[in-house]
This record gives C-alpha cells, structure tokens and sequence, in this order.
C-alpha cells in the first residue's frame, strides 16, 4: 500500500529566523494522520538565517540526525562535542539518559539548510553519544548509499534503532531496486528533483509511505536527491 505525503500538505512555522516544514505532528504543528510512521517520528525541514539557531535545549530518549542541504551548521552539546557540518555531512546524536545541546547557524550571513530527522530508539536510557560522517555526491550517485544503521556497517553512522537509512542522488536514466523483508515498512522522503517510486511520480518535498510491499523501484529521476528508510513496523 502506498500514501502520498505532498510537500504543500506538510506543517508550517516561520518564526522569522527560522523556516521549518514538519512532515510529521511537531511543536505546536499537530495533525492526528501524521504522528509518526513506525519508529520514524520527525523530518523537520529547516532554513536558518545567518548567526541565528536552536539555543541549548534537552532531550532523551531520542536519535537525532541531522543531513546537512546547504551552508554550515553549528553543533554544541553537553558532551563536550562541537563542530562545524556542511552539505555531505550526517550527525547522529543518541540522546539517550539525557543531553544538552544547541545547534547554530556558523555563518553571519548566509542561510543553513538541512534536515531534523528524530528515530525512536529500541533502547532506553544509554548513555547519549555523538558521532558524524562525510559522505560525498560520488558516493551517492545512482545507488543507496548506507548513512545510518543499528551496527554501522558500511562506514553508516550507528543509531539504536533496527532501522536503516539510505540517501541516493539520482540522474536520468537511474533505476534502483530495494527490497524489503517480511514485516518491515519504508519511507521516501524526495529532498529534491523528481523521481518515480513504485509508479508514483513524486517532487522536491514530496514523500511516500510504503507498507505491505517487498520491493521498491527508483526511477525516472531528474536531478533527484531521496532519503529512503527501512523501517520496522
């Protein structure tokens, strides 16, 4: 079965610093069809002006990835870990017993871009930890390249969560295969371009909900940047 999630269909909040479109029920955001797909239950897409961000703020409980679109965004937290991320880049932050953090514009004055992405772990109460990885266009381009997975195989940044993320940048021509297993589900979150999935034409923000299917096909892709999850149900 397959659910079209249109991109003009997902929540708005603009509080002038930031612009943000939540696919899911977030903040003050809330949509009863929208809470959450499997362990899946964030992808806040957010602009942020230059020198503005997110001050030090909590969490627990919670993996927290952050794929980096344009410009440079500032992690601190209270594990001592800071750094700059840019286009390419992938943040995991496992919440766990409880973390502090913020997360900043680097530039004066140029917008950062990038993608919130909030996993339900299968583990509670760990010990937070932090880990990033680069992965390149090349690397990307016309497969599905591993960036998060519950054994970080593959050189994937390690969530806690039998879960996996892959990110594929995709060309005409392009056609990708994945299957799934027995019981799991998927998601497909289209960053930008075009693509066709299991015959459904999709845009930039655009994202489809898959259940009950064993394969999904990638194809009929125009300068298209996808997020595909394998999911638990």
């Amino acid at each position: 079965m397959l659910q079209i999630r249109r991109s003009e269909e997902r929540g708005v909040a603009n509080h002038g610093w930031l612009q943000s479109r939540h696919t899911f029920s977030f903040g003050s955001y809330h949509d009863p069809k929208h809470t959450g797909f499997g362990p899946l239950l964030v992808i806040n897409e957010d602009q942020v002006l230059g020198g503005q961000g997110f001050g030090t703020h909590g969490h627990r409980d919670m993996e927290i990835i952050s794929y980096v679109l344009s410009g440079a965004l500032e992690h601190k937290d209270s594990m001592g870990t800071g750094s700059v991320l840019h286009y390419g880049d992938v943040q995991r932050m496992s919440a766990g017993n409880g973390v502090r953090h913020s997360e900043f514009n680097h530039s004066p004055s140029e917008q950062v871009h990038f993608l919130q992405i909030w996993i339900q772990p299968n583990q509670t109460g760990i010990p937070p930890s932090y880990e990033e990885k680069h992965f390149t266009p090349e690397s990307k381009q016309g497969r599905l390249r591993l960036i998060a997975s519950n054994d970080g195989r593959d050189g994937s940044v390690l969530i806690h969560q039998d879960a996996a993320l892959y990110a594929t940048i995709m060309a005409a021509g392009d056609h990708l295969k994945h299957e799934l297993a027995e019981g799991r589900i998927a998601y497909v979150h289209v960053i930008r371009g075009d693509v066709t999935v299991n015959g459904t034409p999709l845009k930039d923000g655009d994202a489809l909900k898959i259940t009950a299917e064993t394969l999904l096909t990638l194809q009929d892709a125009y300068e298209a940047e996808v997020l595909v999850f394998d999911l638990p149900a």
